[in-house]
């Protein structure tokens, strides 16, 4: 259902004159196409709101009716590509980078081109996420990636290393101060995203890269010896060896089981705080650590994208809007406020992590990770890679799990 949402909050008036007074280094008051029409935008219900907020001056600089239809965000790629491909889509749709892959190879996303100063006015990673095959497709809002939650009471000093983090989960367990070694979530499906840190720290990766330093799908590294090596240092930490990793431990129950006090340290992202601050738990936030005689644990670093759509009907003025309003702090800043995740701009950022410092600690945790791969034989990752995962913590031989994982995902990518 298209839904014309109506006019604006209270307050957003202020905000308009501190927009049209921005020091953003695109005004996007200068160079509006004012072909008439409308502007698209598929969102989801959160992002929604934020951009209703700012719509009369949108539709005023643009010269454009803004129409914002809100979509749930799991079916938001497939719906998009579909209805796109079927001339029905929107102008603008937001979702994770990782799409980027797919919707190329479907023809529905067109590049972003970004003035050098824009460019700037964003981290390395997170320009690099919406990078594929040397060219930007969207424009990143906010980052989002993994690090180590911990209860300051339980474990009042942030672990050097795994064996460390095991070593005291397990004097917690034995004093009955807690149940738990850890939570990070497995589930019975296992979990990419959340184990991906160890198995990075292990050596194992799942992509290797080209000499550029792009994603080289012809290199699938899951069953490497790196990887499999990797694996057992997993396994050793599941339910066949000290029991940190079990797949009780899932994404229905991984936070609330740190909330309510049954273990010490939660791997998870900026999006488990509000829960965490909400039961009272003493806690801090720092990098996912690594196997002590293992590399750098690195988290998935993802951002959150405006895309441009190769078949909207006003791409002149997509392509204004993105490039404009998504480097306005002020609008950056708001969609913060919906939904806390570090803005990926960097003056936004700025403005609003001296009231949030947890957003700091994440940062630094992102310096530690590397982009998820946009690449489109990523898709056929996460289901045999996380079932070879969830076997391997359950007690099973690594060399079969990650053969058998190899083969299934070769076969879709052929």
């Amino acid at each position: 259902m298209r839904t014309r949402h109506a006019a604006v909050a209270t307050g957003v008036a202020l905000v308009l004159a501190v927009t049209a007074c921005s020091s953003d280094p695109a005004d996007p008051t200068t160079d509006a196409d004012t072909t008439g029409g409308e502007l698209v935008i598929w969102v989801d219900p959160n992002r929604a709101g934020v951009l209703a907020q700012f719509q009369d001056q949108i539709e005023a600089d643009l010269g454009v009716s803004l129409v914002i239809e809100e979509h749930p965000p799991d079916d938001l790629q497939s719906t998009f590509v579909t209805a796109s491909q079927q001339g029905a889509g929107p102008d603008v749709t937001v979702g994770a980078h990782d799409w980027i892959g797919n919707l190329v190879r479907n023809g529905t996303v067109d590049p972003v081109q970004l003035s050098d100063p824009a460019l700037a006015e964003f981290p390395e990673v997170a320009i690099e996420a919406v990078t594929f095959e040397g060219q930007t497709y969207g424009v990143p809002y906010a980052l989002e990636n993994l690090a180590l939650i911990r209860n300051t009471e339980l474990a009042p000093d942030a672990p050097a290393t795994i064996e460390e983090l095991v070593e005291t989960g397990q004097q917690l367990q034995d004093s009955g101060d807690a149940s738990e070694i850890m939570c990070l979530q497995v589930g019975d499906q296992g979990d990419t995203y959340h184990i991906y840190p160890l198995f990075t720290s292990g050596g194992g990766y799942l992509f290797g890269t080209t000499a550029d330093g792009t994603w080289d799908p012809s290199d699938l590294g899951v069953d490497s010896d790196a990887s499999k090596a990797a694996f057992e240092q997993i396994r050793e930490l599941g339910e066949a060896g000290v029991g940190a990793l079990k797949r009780s431990i899932s994404g229905d129950n991984a936070i609330p089981t740190f909330t309510d006090g049954d273990c010490a340290f939660l791997v998870s992202g900026p999006w488990a705080v509000n829960d965490v601050k909400e039961a009272g738990i003493e806690y801090d936030i720092t990098p996912v650590p690594p196997f002590e005689a293992g590399d750098t644990a690195e988290p998935f670093v993802g951002a959150q994208t405006f895309f441009v759509a190769s078949r909207g009907e006003n791409k002149a003025v997509a392509q204004e809007f993105v490039a404009n309003y998504l480097t306005s702090t002020e609008l950056a800043v708001a969609l913060y406020e919906a939904e806390p995740r570090p803005p990926a701009l960097t003056s936004a950022l700025e403005q609003v992590q001296s009231a949030d410092p947890d957003l700091a600690k994440f940062i630094e945790a992102a310096e530690y990770g590397s982009p998820m791969p946009s690449i489109p034989e990523m898709a056929a990752i996460w289901g045999p890679f996380g079932t070879a995962q969830a076997a391997i913590i359950g007690g099973a031989d690594v060399d079969e799990a990650l053969d058998a994982a190899a083969q299934a995902i070769a076969e879709q990518i052929d």
